[in-house]
């Protein structure tokens, strides 16, 4: 049994993502709507892998559960918060919210969700706004 996952595996290694979503399909259902094939790859590679040696341990999902809700990144900063970055020559500025992050009138759920809509593109949010280290 263990060389069958191994062949699985090592084939998922060489699928694109085309080819990743619809082995996804064939055995779960609806994929996840990931454009990364690293971890669209390892996703699937997890999943069939569990099928056979099990999931997580009860210890581990006990421990999962301790650890609470995810909070988004920006949070951290606390409500009343403000992120300003110049963009496109003008000056955005986004609040942290208890609910969420506003920029102009809208409120976004993550930070990403708003970065994304001030630029128009598909932005990660802390990244947008400087909060990661740089290289």
């Amino acid at each position: 049994m263990s060389d069958d996952i191994d062949k699985v595996v090592a084939g998922i290694e060489s699928m694109d993502l085309d080819e990743l979503r619809e082995k996804w399909r064939r055995r779960y259902g609806a994929p996840p709507s990931l454009r990364s094939e690293p971890i669209m790859r390892m996703l699937l590679a997890w999943r069939v892998q569990a099928e056979v040696h099990g999931g997580l341990d009860a210890d581990t999902r006990k421990a999962l559960e301790r650890s609470g809700p995810v909070v988004p990144e920006g949070r951290h900063l606390g409500i009343g918060a403000t992120l300003t970055r110049n963009w496109k020559g003008r000056a955005v500025t986004v609040t942290v919210e208890e609910d969420g992050f506003r920029w102009e009138e809208d409120l976004y759920s993550s930070l990403s969700a708003a970065a994304t809509a001030i630029a128009g593109t598909r932005w990660n949010g802390p990244r947008f706004f400087g909060l990661r280290d740089q290289p």
